[in-house]
């Protein structure tokens, strides 16, 4: 339980963060998805609503562009949405590696990574 605490503690420490670099792509992908809609003549929540099902790649299709900018934007709209994903992703790692870290007794870790096999690429 101590490490599942410290992990969301520091997790939300790193998305705090990030906080700028995230709001920034997400806005990207709502401005994105509003001209994409604006275009197509969708509502402005149907807009909204499809850029972030795009840039998540889900893509459930209910709602699809059909003039050739429009999907342009949708690439880019996807585009930004992996990034923003392997950001959220990346964090999550850092956040894990550090709690495991601060939880752990390092001798004990490398003994483990040493067992697996594990050599680190920083070792002569």
């Amino acid at each position: 339980m101590d490490f599942t605490i410290a992990f969301i503690k520091i997790f939300f420490v790193l998305i705090y963060m990030a906080m700028p670099l995230l709001l920034f792509l997400a806005s990207v992908v709502v401005v994105l998805g509003l001209v994409v809609g604006h275009r197509e003549g969708w509502r402005p929540g149907d807009s909204v609503y499809w850029a972030f099902i795009t840039a998540t790649t889900v893509g459930y299709g209910d709602i699809r562009p059909l003039k050739p900018i429009s999907r342009f934007f949708s690439v880019m709209i996807a585009f930004v949405g992996v990034i923003f994903t392997g950001i959220l992703v990346s964090l999550a790692v850092q956040a894990s590696s550090s709690a495991f870290i601060q939880h752990q007794n390092l001798e004990q870790a490398q003994q483990l990574l040493d067992e697996a096999g594990y050599k680190s690429p920083n070792a002569n």
